[in-house]
């Protein structure tokens, strides 16, 4: 019943669900008049509250590590992201949705981009070669 195909779905639709809702409770937290520090970093907590309940009813079926790494990263990236643009100018709805997924995926791919380098299946460039 579980393949690589459902685990790779479920990071991705998982990862995706939670930059969405990180990015939409940072849009209806924090206004333009903010500071910026203090808008970014209650953005980045409020993510991570949103990634902390969030990941418990979906690592029951794709594993806790597996699915805490990725998503403590994707809400913390997407409550930033969408919390700093909303103190720089206005943002709809559609905008902090759009933004909140797209930056929980980039969450993902950094962490798969990082497992990847870490198990060696890919080499960093070097200067030089």
């Amino acid at each position: 019943m579980k393949s690589r195909t459902y685990f790779l779905v479920g990071d991705v639709l998982v990862n995706l669900g939670i930059g969405i809702v990180a990015g939409l409770a940072a849009w209806l937290v924090i206004g333009p008049a903010w500071n910026m520090w203090v808008a970014m970093i209650t953005a980045m907590l409020l993510g991570m509250l949103v990634a902390l309940l969030l990941f418990i009813p979906f690592s029951i079926f794709l594993g806790a590590m597996e699915v805490m790494v990725p998503t403590m990263l994707s809400g913390m990236l997407s409550g930033m992201v969408v919390g700093m643009w909303c103190v720089m100018t206005p943002v709809s709805l559609t905008d902090a949705v759009i933004l909140g997924g797209v930056s929980g995926l980039l969450g993902l791919a950094i962490v798969w981009g990082f497992h990847l380098v870490l198990r060696g299946k890919v080499k960093p460039a070097r200067k030089g070669q």
